[in-house]
Order: structure tokens, then C-alpha cells, then sequence
């Protein structure tokens, strides 16, 4: 493995250590809403229906697969999320959206694009951005990735 490998792996780390709790902070202080919160929301929004399973979100949203649940469960009280049963599958769940979850997440979007602007994009140009995310995105869509 050459240092050049090293030194992106490494740089990757140290981006994602720096910034996640930075935007965090940034979206707790401004909208009270954890960073955790705002990807299970956003990735809940997109979903076809606004609603996945456990697993689904589990594989989907940043938070880890086994902390899913406890987010979920306080988007729950908080009157972000509901659950619905499965019809297809009695012991398992789907998260779905709220209008108030909605409302939440379009309030804070703004907030945390800018957080993505001021700490990373802005850092780079155009054609870097594209090349990070084409890169990461290969990584993602690796075998076991």
C-alpha cells in the first residue's frame, strides 16, 4: 500500500472526526435537532412512501445499524416519526416521516447545507467535489462497501 493510500484513508478520517461534530452542534444550537436526527429524517423523506423498515434505514442512514432503533424511538417521542406495523411481516416495523418531522427537516435543511458549503465544499473546486464524491461512491458500491 503506498503513503499515498495511507495518507487518503487518513485524511478521510480525520474530515469526517472534525466536521460531524461541528455540524452537530450547529444543528442542535439552531434547530435542536441532533445530527443523527436530521439523516434518519432526511433519508425517511426520500423514501418512497416517506417510510423504510428497521433494516432499511439501519442500511441506509449514517447512524449505526444497531443504534437505529433508539433514534427511532426518540424521533417517536419527540412527534417526528411514527411506526407502522408490517403487514407483510408482524415483527417488524416501518419508520415513517411526520408532517411535523417534514417541517422539521425542511427548517433545518438550510442550516445544515450551509454547514456543508462553509466546512467542505467551499474548500475545493467544482471538479474536486465531483471527484470526492465519485470516488466515495465507488467505495460504497464496492463488494462488502
Amino acid at each position: 500500500m503506498s503513503d499515498t493510500e495511507v495518507a487518503a484513508w487518513a485524511a478521510l478520517l480525520r474530515v469526517h472526526a472534525a466536521l460531524v461534530p461541528r455540524m452537530d452542534k450547529e444543528l442542535q444550537a439552531a434547530c435542536g435537532l441532533p445530527l443523527t436526527w436530521y439523516d434518519v429524517l432526511l433519508e425517511l423523506n426520500s423514501a418512497p412512501g416517506r417510510r423504510l423498515s428497521m433494516g432499511e434505514l439501519g442500511a441506509v442512514a449514517v447512524v449505526s445499524r444497531t443504534r437505529v432503533s433508539r433514534v427511532v424511538d426518540q424521533l417517536v417521542e419527540a412527534g417526528l416519526v411514527s411506526r407502522e406495523s408490517n403487514p407483510d411481516d408482524k415483527r417488524s416495523a416501518f419508520a415513517v416521516i411526520t408532517d411535523a418531522g417534514r417541517r422539521r427537516l425542511r427548517g433545518a435543511a438550510p442550516v445544515y447545507l450551509d454547514a456543508i458549503s462553509r466546512y467542505f465544499t467551499s474548500r475545493m473546486t467544482a471538479g474536486e467535489a465531483r471527484a470526492v464524491a465519485s470516488a466515495l461512491e465507488k467505495v460504497l458500491g464496492s463488494p462488502g462497501g
